[in-house]
């Protein structure tokens, strides 16, 4: 036997069931027309009776009469396990129209996953957009006062290298005072 999905395995009993509802409806056509043929020899025995009638007679009859009742509980019977059969039918076709549905629900949501994931992470960018926007904003503001402050560092810079500060003549160049 192969392992089949269990979905699959509905529809391979599914067609089980319609098989064999097929063979118990010949089976059940097959026994209906026994038992009728068994009661027409029964009528024509008991119309063809002779008054007298004979000790054989009887005993056929009663046969007949057990045959026919075998012949009507089997034919319940099968009725039974027919009806079993077709009400399990019925149970499969609403099952598989069920899941039929349900494969078609799923696969609209499927359809619509990635359109979802677009928009769900389109909404969560929102706050990081907005943040690097900020951090960019924050970024230049700091980058031109990190300018100015340099700027000005360097005019200062200048202004100092250019303040006219006496002269001290050096050291070598002195005259040398000795000790006498």
């Amino acid at each position: 036997m192969t392992l089949l999905p269990p979905t699959l395995r509905r529809f391979d009993r599914q067609s089980d069931a319609q098989v064999e509802l097929v063979r118990l409806q010949a089976e059940l056509k097959l026994r209906d027309q026994l038992v009728q043929q068994l009661s027409q020899e029964l009528f024509r025995l008991v119309r063809d009776q002779v008054p007298t009638g004979s000790r054989r007679l009887p005993t056929e009859l009663k046969s007949l009469q057990q045959q026919l009742q075998a012949e009507k509980h089997k034919t319940a019977d099968y009725r039974t396990r027919l009806q079993q059969r077709e009400t399990e039918l019925i149970h499969l076709q609403d099952s598989v129209t069920q899941l039929n549905s349900r494969i078609q629900i799923l696969e609209a949501a499927l359809r619509e996953m990635p359109q979802i994931y677009k928009q769900k992470f389109a909404e969560r960018m929102v706050p990081v957009k907005e943040k690097i926007l900020s951090l960019q904003q924050r970024n230049q503001s700091l980058q031109a006062e990190l300018n100015s402050v340099s700027y000005r560092l360097a005019v200062r810079d200048r202004q100092i290298a250019q303040l006219d500060l006496p002269s001290f003549p050096r050291f070598n160049s002195m005259p040398s005072v000795r000790a006498s």
